[in-house]
């Protein structure tokens, strides 16, 4: 005689994979590391590309807002230099003892029984000493990050044709509202579509089984766009595209316990060593 139940199926669970974001989403915005960040994009566009530093602050909100980060905002507007010497000058000189480990952090991410991988626009130099700084070095499988997603280090190569020259500041200071169409930016960054999808594509990712976290309601909306769970962290203010706002990372297994609740017989997952940073490779 068969036992009850016997012939049931286990039920699959709802998500097989955790996307992170890094700045603002793994860390609080009140540690006042991305102050710091800001300030150091700001004197490179006044040092190093010899902008105005009256047109800095609104063109830097402007490009960050529009292209997902300044610097994909300024290689698209015709600005040429150099990707390492750009992410040298503005995280190289970070004052990373602004962050401090997370044990609470560190223990929810090692216990919750779902694979787990970073997705930030930052340069990987810069996302392996925050993980670092906050004691999260080998909680992920792998971190796919500004070197992943861009295939050329140099940021010599043009834009476009059509697009060789710089913009005029004076005339586009006020864009994206003033009806102007922007050029599009060689840079592979969230909020748009090709990063996600390349970052699904290298990470083996099903976005409709994936819960994605970031501080940003701009990746949020593009990603529940492409079909991804999305929790909005540093807000508790659910708008559209967001499933779950969170005041704090540390509110993860309040606000999902299905996490750990989805297969209580499955094992913990652990990685351990050198998280793997992922780079293209190239034919």
């Amino acid at each position: 005689m068969e036992h009850e139940g016997q012939n049931k199926q286990v039920s699959e669970p709802k998500y097989e994979c955790l996307l992170f974001d890094v700045d603002d989403t793994l860390y609080p915005l009140s540690s006042g590391l991305s102050v710091q960040v800001t300030k150091n994009i700001k004197e490179y566009m006044i040092q190093k590309l010899g902008i105005e530093e009256s047109k800095v602050q609104e063109l830097c909100v402007s490009l960050y807002k529009y292209y997902g980060t300044t610097m994909a905002g300024l290689r698209a507007i015709g600005y040429e230099f150099d990707y390492d010497d750009f992410h040298s000058f503005v995280h190289g000189r970070l004052p990373y003892n602004m962050l401090k480990p997370d044990p609470v952090l560190r223990s929810i991410l090692l216990n919750v029984p779902v694979r787990k991988v970073v997705f930030t626009n930052s340069d990987k130099a810069h996302a392996s000493r925050v993980l670092s700084r906050l004691g999260l070095e080998d909680c992920f499988e792998r971190v796919i990050c500004f070197e992943t997603l861009n295939d050329s280090k140099t940021g010599y190569e043009p834009v476009n044709a059509d697009d060789a020259q710089v913009f005029d500041i004076n005339e586009y200071s006020s864009f994206p509202n003033n009806g102007v169409e922007l050029p599009r930016s060689p840079v592979i960054c969230k909020p748009f579509e090709e990063a996600f999808e390349k970052a699904f594509k290298i990470a083996t990712i099903d976005p409709k089984r994936t819960l994605f976290f970031d501080d940003s309601i701009r990746n949020i909306q593009s990603g529940k766009r492409l079909g991804l769970h999305t929790v909005w962290v540093g807000s508790s203010h659910r708008v559209e595209g967001v499933d779950y706002a969170l005041e704090s990372i540390h509110n993860i297994k309040e606000a999902l316990p299905e996490l750990w609740e989805a297969d209580e017989n499955s094992e913990n997952v652990r990685y351990s060593g050198e998280i793997a940073i992922e780079t293209p490779v190239k034919a």
